[in-house]
């Protein structure tokens, strides 16, 4: 694999406060204000930076459980994007059926056709995990809480999070468990006992699970006190290997943005105050939803030696010596449900590309009248063209031909879709050249490039 350029992300000071693809063959299924500076790094050309409005603050959080009422104020209706994008988004939901609030405040349930979507990421992700050299594992959900201790920068930036057990079975614990935020420190903890020789090496897992973090500001599928997500965890014997790894990683994400979810994500690294806490480099990529705020998709962490130093988690080399493992993590979430919806959906709800949508009768409708079973033939109705431009009239009800006419439309409706997000996305991107213009650009709801700065 070619070395990856990849842009980088960093935090730029708001002007009003402080701010910190190949084709793949589609399955037939036919079953019943923050601103945050990304520099990209342009082919042939300087690095430059893009400044965009995050959604991270503007999160609205499920009411509790006791006043808790429907997620649009209207049976059935969906909000006009244009007039409340929030509203619009969960309104989406309630009307898919995605998911709904749980009873405690700012966790949700996620209904049967919202897992569907997550199967379908998972299908995907684990074929891709497996195919370079990755193994499935399970860790268990209570963390010591002296493990995230022991490393600085992981607890400091942890903390405000933590969800903590102190009784169990009646009694108060020794040792107050966490529950489970991230893994690093049990990950390592496993390490240090199954890694003894370079023989050992690399050693590369990966688990499907949920994590609790406790979130004040939440909204479904974006950010909630649970999640579920897979979290990819790699031990090498040097420093290159590990590189090599969190930017294979990366890619692997983006790949599946573009090739399945039409989602055209800019990959970057995250500045130093981005930083994941206990890693040296952080890779993530981001979107442009519709309301052309930032979504962080997914990330893929170079720990450097942090954990491993933290954990005593060594090795002994060709030459005999003792040397700390060099790792890896990376994880994409639920959260990318919530980017599928915000990406694609319009004004008359969910709209979902075909390589992620669980039934293929939604992105693509047939329709049936007494004329047309005369004629056997049948009217073939796209979800992301509506009206008459989105009909093809005639096509023949014999199987053969029906399917593959089928399968070349839901081929045309996901390309379509990723082009339509790649052209919503250039649109809202402009170039400029001095602090007031970024203001400007900035203030207009769009992202600004331009020449990155260090920090």
């Amino acid at each position: 694999m070619g070395a990856l350029r990849l842009p980088f992300l960093a935090l730029l000071l708001s002007p009003s406060s402080a701010l910190r693809s190949s084709s793949a063959s589609l399955p037939l299924r036919l079953r019943p204000p923050a601103i945050r500076k990304v520099s990209a790094s342009l082919s042939g050309g300087a690095s430059r930076a893009l400044s965009t409005q995050s959604l991270a603050n503007e999160e609205p959080t499920p009411p509790s459980a006791a006043d808790r009422k429907p997620f649009s104020s209207q049976e059935g209706s969906v909000t006009p994007r244009s007039v409340d994008f929030n509203a619009w988004y969960l309104d989406v939901i309630a009307s898919a059926e995605l998911a709904d609030y749980g009873p405690v405040r700012g966790t949700m349930v996620i209904r049967p056709y919202g897992y569907a979507i997550w199967e379908s990421i998972q299908e995907y992700l684990n074929a891709k995990f497996k195919e370079t050299g990755h193994s499935n594992m399970y860790f268990p959900q209570f963390i010591p809480y002296s493990f995230i201790e022991k490393e600085a920068s992981h607890v400091e930036g942890f903390s405000p999070e933590l969800a903590l057990v102190t009784i169990g079975g009646g009694k108060e614990l020794e040792e107050k468990l966490v529950v489970r935020p991230t893994s690093e420190t049990i990950v390592n903890h496993m390490f240090t006992q199954w890694i003894q020789s370079y023989r050992d090496l690399p050693l590369m897992i990966n688990q499907w699970a949920n994590v609790t973090r406790w979130e004040m500001r939440t909204k479904p599928f974006v950010r909630t006190l649970e999640f579920l997500w897979q979290e990819g965890h790699t031990a090498h014997a040097t420093l290159e290997e590990a590189e090599k790894e969190a930017l294979q990683m990366i890619d692997v994400y983006k790949k599946f943005a573009y090739e399945q979810a039409a989602i055209p994500v800019i990959a970057g690294r995250k500045s130093r105050a981005e930083t994941f806490a206990g890693a040296t480099q952080t890779y993530t990529i981001e979107a442009m939803m519709g309301d052309r705020k930032a979504l962080q998709a997914g990330t893929s962490h170079n720990l450097g030696q942090n954990f491993s130093r933290a954990f005593a988690t060594r090795f002994t080399d060709e030459n005999g010596q003792r040397q700390h493992v060099w790792q890896t993590s990376w994880a994409v979430s639920t959260r990318f449900i919530g980017g599928i919806i915000m990406t694609h959906g319009d004004d008359a709800g969910l709209m979902l590309p075909p390589r992620i949508a669980p039934i293929q009768g939604v992105p693509l409708r047939i329709e049936v009248g007494p004329r047309d079973v005369a004629n056997r033939s049948v009217v073939v109705s796209r979800r992301d063209i509506p009206g008459k431009p989105g009909k093809d009239f005639g096509v023949s009800m014999e199987p053969s031909k029906l399917e593959s006419h089928v399968k070349s439309r839901l081929e045309d409706i996901q390309a379509s879709l990723l082009q339509r997000a790649i052209s919503f996305r250039d649109s809202n991107i402009v170039d400029v050249h001095s602090y007031e213009e970024l203001k400007a650009v900035i203030a207009q709801g769009k992202w600004a490039r331009g020449p990155m700065v260090s920090w």
